[in-house]
């Protein structure tokens, strides 16, 4: 079968989401160069602070996220919504400082993570499938580098691919634990899924925090880094979501071929351009 042309259409878009610049890159054009000046000065204590705290937040979203769905039908995201919320989130945070990190985070991703539970249900996902939480919390992963990647790493598929056995194993494990109802948080197959997705989804959270940390930045640059923040991980998830839901009409396979394809032609007419 071939893809209808709206199909093709929306399968560009989702390259035009995957591949684009990342929170980093939206925050400094946004807020400017006091944000880019203090993100080169990240103390590597902060670092590990900020993944220690991202590790702990990803733990306690997924379940509370997931639990807040009464209907499972494909219903339109709320996706303002959700933005206006971390907005709030983030203009307490950014009055109080780094401090606030520690409490703020947990509650911005727990929200963040079921507005991307809402783009999967939109998309045709069921939010109480162990695999739709797990390829939910995928997301995060998506945009953000780790400190091992190379050059190759960093696309969509590439990022997929590093992660497809922990997802699996940790969907696995889910959906024999409902069965059994013995679910357990500490279980290797989902500290191991939740050790890769902090580890690149702490990239992004260190971002957001040292320009929450710019002197000055106040409630509403904490609002306005938050709505990118949000706005960021929403088109990672609308990209993510559009890619498996094509994934499960066509296979795995033929859509990555036509990605690869659409992105090749997109990257060629960037240079084009140049």
């Amino acid at each position: 079968m071939e893809l209808s042309r709206k199909e093709t259409e929306d399968l560009a878009y989702a390259v035009s989401l995957l591949e684009n610049p990342g929170f980093l890159i939206k925050t400094v054009n946004v807020i400017g160069k006091p944000v880019e000046n203090m993100l080169n000065k990240m103390p590597d204590s902060m670092a590990k602070t900020v993944i220690n705290v991202t590790d702990k937040a990803l733990g306690k979203a997924v379940d509370f996220a997931a639990g807040t769905f009464e209907d499972n039908r494909p219903l339109p995201a709320e996706n303002f919504l959700h933005k206006m919320s971390v907005a709030i989130t983030g203009g307490i945070s950014g009055m109080m400082g780094m401090s606030a990190l520690a409490v703020e985070l947990p509650v911005t991703t727990t929200i963040m993570l079921r507005s991307i539970l809402d783009i999967a249900r939109e998309e045709g996902e069921n939010p109480a499938d162990p695999e739709t939480r797990m390829a939910a919390l995928s997301v995060f992963a998506l945009g953000g580098r780790s400190s091992s990647d190379d050059g190759s790493e960093t696309g969509y598929y590439a990022v997929r691919a590093a992660l497809s056995a922990s997802v699996k194993e940790a969907a696995v494990y889910l959906q024999k634990a409902a069965i059994q109802n013995t679910a357990d948080k500490t279980a290797p197959a989902l500290i191991r899924l939740m050790t890769a997705i902090a580890e690149r989804f702490g990239i992004t959270v260190s971002q957001k925090a040292m320009a929450q940390a710019v002197p000055l930045i106040g409630a509403a640059g904490g609002a306005a880094i938050n709505t990118l923040f949000m706005d960021h991980f929403q088109d990672m998830a609308r990209g993510h979501f559009i890619v498996r839901r094509l994934e499960r009409k066509y296979g795995y396979d033929e859509i990555q071929h036509k990605y690869n394809l659409i992105k090749d032609e997109m990257q060629k007419v960037r240079r084009d351009n140049r």
